[in-house]
């Protein structure tokens, strides 16, 4: 057997340190900082983004925007798809470029010797290793994601960001941030600041007036969603308007129509940042912005080949409901445009809602292959087949992507179909690894 890479060792040390993977508390990460000597106080300027869907691609706008106007930008994001590197993206002159194995290992040993044999996450300890790397290197902006709610999170140490950003909030990790809307918003809110711009998306209204109400109870400067800025797909467009102007934009690159929200939110924060970006920015960063395992069409690698000839192949990791809803209306937008017969390949975990996520896809989905996804948590295979039988869509299950590709192929539909594997990020890895084609 091969034996672990330095970084996976380590990281298999810290876990044994802290076996819960989630253990939402500040305690832990404060005295790791202070034994690091406060990295987090030498940090480049920070946009903070909380919320429940939509903050990756936010991020990835926002990242393409700032480069397109010659910032230097590092990003700190999660979970990974492929690789643990994908967390740590460190500006560099023409763009970013994920952190190398042996900066990475260097770093969380660090940490690991300065964290003395104390209880950690596993996560907390990335994060410090992250404000080390980000203190290390100069840039201009640091796009900052909560890993999970906001209020608790490990990232929420950061005492003034340029702006707070809340993205949609939705159902999910109810387990850990409570079982209705408003109190997974109280969480989401927590990372609102006074005096700090606070940048809220377009949320159910339930969300809305939490992160409002919290916002404006803590003196956070309020740029919310349809009262002041709002962004519209108009005409193939992009319509942004604040109280500085309008925007006439082209579209995001990132298909699906979700994707011009997040674009939105992305131009309203960076604005309220005060970064002064020239519209050319803007556009650039529409028409350039990447982010794997949303609405991603595969057009090459192992896994496209194995799938029947003429298919489309597209990827996608929601796994909530609101999620499923997004995706599910960029299915329908893309029938319109060309009509083939949809199938699905789908993993979950245990934790979600399954039927929720399905239940976007009655009436739109021919058919359905279920997958067990290689995870703790990873739900197997019948028990999705259960569900999704229950709720009316016919089910088959295989054991491995290729034979569910197989499956599909022996369908033998005319014309052919289009393929969406889909239900996890941790399934998106799986994918993008099998197919040969890692986020870079």
């Amino acid at each position: 057997m091969t034996p672990p890479a330095p970084v996976d060792a380590i990281l298999a040390r810290l876990l044994a340190l802290h076996p819960r993977r989630i253990d939402l508390t500040l305690g832990r990460m404060t005295r790791l900082l202070a034994a690091l000597d406060h990295p987090e106080r030498r940090l480049p300027p920070a946009i903070h983004v909380a919320g429940t869907n939509g903050k990756g691609s936010t991020l990835a706008f926002m990242r393409a925007m700032l480069e397109a106007a010659g910032k230097r930008v590092h990003v700190y994001t999660s979970p990974h798809l492929v690789r643990i590197n994908e967390r740590f993206r460190l500006a560099r002159a023409g763009g970013g470029e994920l952190v190398s194995d042996q900066e990475l290992s260097d770093v969380l040993a660090h940490c690991e010797r300065r964290n003395g044999g104390e209880p950690i996450t596993v996560f907390e300890i990335e994060t410090a290793a992250a404000f080390m790397l980000f203190a290390r290197h100069p840039a201009d902006v640091l796009l900052l994601e909560v890993g999970l709610g906001g209020r608790l999170d490990a990232t929420n140490v950061v005492e003034r960001p340029l702006a707070s950003v809340v993205t949609p909030v939705s159902m999910d990790h109810v387990e850990f941030l409570g079982d209705t809307l408003a109190k997974i918003a109280v969480e989401k809110a927590g990372i609102l600041k006074r005096g700090v711009p606070a940048v809220i998306a377009r949320q159910i209204d339930v969300a809305r007036d939490v992160l409002v109400e919290r916002g404006e109870a803590v003196g956070a400067v309020m740029h919310v969603a349809g009262q002041d800025w709002m962004s519209a797909e108009e005409r193939g467009r992009l319509v942004f308007q604040d109280g500085d102007g309008l925007l006439d934009l082209p579209a995001p690159r990132l298909f699906g129509r979700h994707q011009f929200d997040n674009a939105g939110t992305a131009i309203a924060a960076l604005r309220a940042a005060g970064l002064g970006l020239p519209v050319s920015a803007y556009e650039q960063g529409l028409v350039k912005a990447e982010w794997p395992a949303r609405m991603q069409r595969l057009t090459a690698g192992a896994l496209v080949a194995a799938a029947p000839a003429g298919s489309e192949l597209w990827l996608d990791g929601g796994h909530n409901a609101d999620g499923g809803r997004a995706v599910a209306a960029a299915l329908g937008d893309l029938e319109e445009r060309v009509s083939r017969p949809l199938v699905l390949i789908v993993g979950m975990l245990s934790t979600k809602d399954v039927v929720a996520f399905l239940q976007n896809f009655v009436g739109l989905a021919l058919r359905l292959v279920a997958v067990t996804i290689h995870q703790e948590k990873g739900l197997p295979a019948e028990d999705i087949a259960v569900y999704a039988r229950d709720i009316g869509l016919p089910t088959d299950v295989c054991d491995t992507l290729d034979q569910a590709l197989a499956r599909v192929a022996a369908l033998d539909l005319d014309p052919p179909p289009r393929i969406l594997i889909t239900g996890s990020l941790y399934l998106a890895g799986e994918v993008l690894a099998a197919n040969g084609t890692p986020p870079r």
